[in-house]
């Protein structure tokens, strides 16, 4: 057999190996993490018990610490406990007024209330004297170790004042003490935590009824206060009042005022009525001026001129001698007619009608004289009259200044009696409900004495200390995954051997790895068979240039599993093909008791040696022929080098399609170089996740150095969960008897 150099045996395998695609490099491969936590499930579960163990033994050591919880409701305005109204209302109903009373329950007035009440001072958590501080400690320490050197107060402790201790109380209470509000609501919390359940309670609910009597102690005193100040008011009113009063009746009496409203109404109705009157004199005096101007506009003219003027015509008097005379002139007119003008009824009639016309100018002229005195008369009422009106109008005025000075004096003594009764009905109110507080906060619920502590919280604390530990434990796992140099996918071995992945063997079941021998033939597993269908697939491909008569399998180290494949490899070719298996590993042989021979003390080693034929050597076992080991020798390097296991070979090469060799691992003899030598094609058997890189490096690389001709590696004993992609998954989808029928 020809030597294949070292180069273009690593041309060859660099052909047949498949690139790592670029976006598979920062792939995070979370069924690889799963197998990882898996296989250290035992170590996480042991880490996080310990941490539990540790956590449940450290809070033993701590002194569990309790709080107690009391509710009050805190309205922006109270309601009214009495009729009327209070004296104040301090509220103001803005957002701001519960955090204002939240801090008032925090003050140290609320809380000095609580601690006189329960008398904390004598309590030890709160004793300053029960509890001395660290300085205090140390300086008692240290003077204990040397008297002579420190003062001997520091050995005997500062003493406290009453005052001190109680300013201490009131600290302490104030540390332990956590006020808030619930949400958006008007409810408020007041926590006290401290170790005794039953003080906790107790001051909580002492801090509540405190911050509720502070109010109402406030409410009195402002009460009291406002009392006082409001009787002294009272007195200066009234002294207003009296005042404004003497000064009402003084004007009264200077100004002769009884009623003014009276006199007011009274003269007001008189001007009335004679501005009435003098409306009408005026229109008198107009038509008589009218008249008296139509008279004088004729001037001396005569009475038939002057019957003329609209004023005389319409008067009766006038009108009746007018007919007077138009009747003596009608039969003045009627008698010319009859008879002549001396006749004496033409005289008498002429004598009738010139004394109807004299008795008409006299009238005429009497009217006329009528019309100026009645002229006059008018003239002289609307003067009247008016003179009547202005004075009526200056009393009226008069008057209204008297009216709005005694209305202005009035009002002094209105306004100052109102306030004066005012301040008397809230004197009266404020001294009756002085001791009365309508508070608009309440206690909602009291706080109870707690069951549980409050810290520590034990389930919590198990929950973290659990969840670290076991957070840890699976990062420590993963850290030493990550550190541990082992090939555990066909990416690595493709990376960092440069050889191709021929067959990736799972790991069986643990029911059926003590009869892993005869797997294959069993088809127990049919993901293992069908993988190591795929490995004999791989093999007779790499007879497509020249048959590979001989097959050396081979691995690392020992326990690798290279036997079981080298059985179950030749069991599948053997369905195919002519099959010898010889077991090469002399030095641990375990082929017979696998397979169960009945003659295992006959084998290669007698075959060698010259004390067996080959006849009585080779065994057949299902569909190929077996040749194990057989005694032990105490030589089994030299049999292997020796010319008869040479000849041997080249003896089965033609009676063969196929001999496998077993060998022992390479880095425990040198017996695997050896074979590999004489080997047409070698397989390389590498467990996964178990044997370190640099061994497998070391390993194939000393076989290339000695033109071992590697074709690839089977990758054994891989888990379903660290694969890339699910094997037993994708060989598990044909049904048992399918596989019998396949060859």
């Amino acid at each position: 057999m020809g030597q294949i150099s070292i180069s273009s045996r690593r041309n060859e395998i660099s052909r047949h190996s498949v690139g790592m695609p670029d976006e598979d490099r920062d792939f995070i491969d979370s069924r690889k993490i799963g197998q990882t936590l898996w296989a250290s499930k035992w170590s996480i579960l042991t880490i996080t018990l310990v941490a539990v163990l540790l956590a449940a033994v450290l809070m033993q050591t701590i002194t569990p610490v309790y709080r107690a919880v009391a509710s009050l409701v805190i309205e922006p305005k109270g309601a009214s406990l009495i009729s009327f109204q209070p004296l104040a209302d301090p509220n103001n109903p803005t957002s701001d007024y519960l955090q204002t009373q939240i801090s008032l329950i925090q003050s140290r007035g609320v809380a000095e209330r609580a601690v006189k009440e329960l008398n904390l001072t004598e309590h030890p958590e709160f004793d300053p004297r029960q509890r001395p501080y660290l300085m205090t400690r140390l300086k008692s320490l240290v003077s204990s170790l040397s008297p002579g050197l420190f003062p001997a107060s520091w050995s005997e402790g500062e003493a406290l004042t009453p005052t001190q201790i109680f300013d201490a109380a009131v600290m302490e209470l104030m540390e332990h003490t956590s006020v808030g509000s619930v949400g958006k609501s008007q409810l408020v919390t007041i926590g006290v935590t401290l170790k005794d359940k039953q003080t906790a309670a107790a001051a909580a609910n002492a801090l509540a009824r405190g911050y509720l009597d502070s109010r109402l102690d406030a409410q009195v005193n402002d009460s009291l206060t406002a009392s006082r100040w409001m009787d002294t008011r009272v007195i200066e009113l009234r002294t207003q009042l009296q005042e404004s009063e003497n000064k009402l009746q003084v004007y009264r009496d200077a100004q002769g005022l009884v009623d003014v409203g009276g006199v007011t109404t009274i003269t007001a109705n008189e001007l009335a009525k004679t501005s009435d009157r003098m409306i009408d004199a005026r229109r008198e005096r107009a038509e008589a001026q009218s008249q008296y101007q139509q008279v004088q506009s004729i001037g001396g003219k005569s009475a038939g001129q002057l019957s003329t003027i609209p004023a005389v015509i319409n008067n009766p008097v006038i009108q009746q001698f007018q007919a007077d005379v138009a009747k003596a002139q009608a039969k003045v007119d009627e008698l010319s007619r009859r008879y002549g003008d001396r006749h004496p009824k033409m005289i008498a009639a002429r004598s009738d009608l010139a004394a109807a016309k004299a008795s008409m100018a006299t009238q005429v002229n009497q009217v006329v004289a009528g019309l100026q005195n009645n002229y006059q008369l008018a003239q002289a009422n609307e003067n009247a009259l008016r003179a009547s009106v202005n004075t009526s109008r200056a009393q009226i005025q008069d008057i209204s200044r008297k009216e709005f000075k005694l209305r202005e004096l009035q009002r002094d003594v209105d306004s100052n009696r109102s306030l004066y009764e005012t301040f008397v009905n809230r004197l009266r109110e404020t001294t009756a409900t002085a001791d009365l507080g309508s508070s608009n906060a309440r206690i909602v619920d009291e706080a109870i004495t707690p069951l549980q502590p409050n810290t520590p919280r034990k389930s919590l604390i198990f929950s973290i200390a659990a969840a670290l530990a076991f957070g840890f434990a699976c990062a420590l796992s993963l850290l030493r995954d990550a550190m541990k140099n082992t090939v555990k996918s066909t990416e690595d071995v493709e990376k960092k051997m440069h050889l191709p992945v021929l067959g990736v063997v799972p790991l069986v079941q643990k029911k059926n790895r003590a009869r892993i021998a005869r797997q294959f033939e069993r088809n127990d597993d049919t993901a293992f068979s069908e993988a190591i269908r795929t490995t004999r697939t791989g093999v007779m491909l790499s007879d497509i240039e020249s048959r590979r008569h001989v097959l050396v399998i081979t691995s690392s180290v020992p326990g690798e599993g290279k036997s079981a494949i080298a059985v179950n490899l030749a069991c599948a070719l053997g369905r195919l093909e002519r099959v010898l298996l010889i077991e090469a590993d002399l030095r641990r042989p375990t082929l017979a008791k696998n397979l169960g021979l009945s003659n295992g003390q006959i084998g290669l080693a007698n075959l060698v040696d010259g004390s067996a034929r080959s006849g009585e050597c080779i065994q057949q076992v299902g569909d190929m022929d077996v040749l194990p080991a057989g005694a032990v020798p105490s030589n089994p390097l030299e049999l292997l080098a020796s010319p008869r296991f040479t000849s041997f070979l080249d003896w089965a090469r033609p009676r063969y399609d196929r001999i496998i060799i077993d060998s022992p691992a390479s880095h425990s003899v040198s017996d695997a170089a050896l074979l590999c030598a004489l080997a047409d094609a070698v397989l390389y058997v590498v467990k996964s996740d178990s044997t370190s890189t640099p061994v497998v490096q070391r390993g194939v690389g000393q076989l290339l150095r000695n033109g071992a001709p590697v074709i690839g590696v089977i990758l054994n004993q891989v888990s379903a969960i660290n694969a890339r992609y699910d094997h037993q998954g994708y060989y598990g989808y044909l049904p048992g008897e399918a596989y019998q029928a396949k060859v």
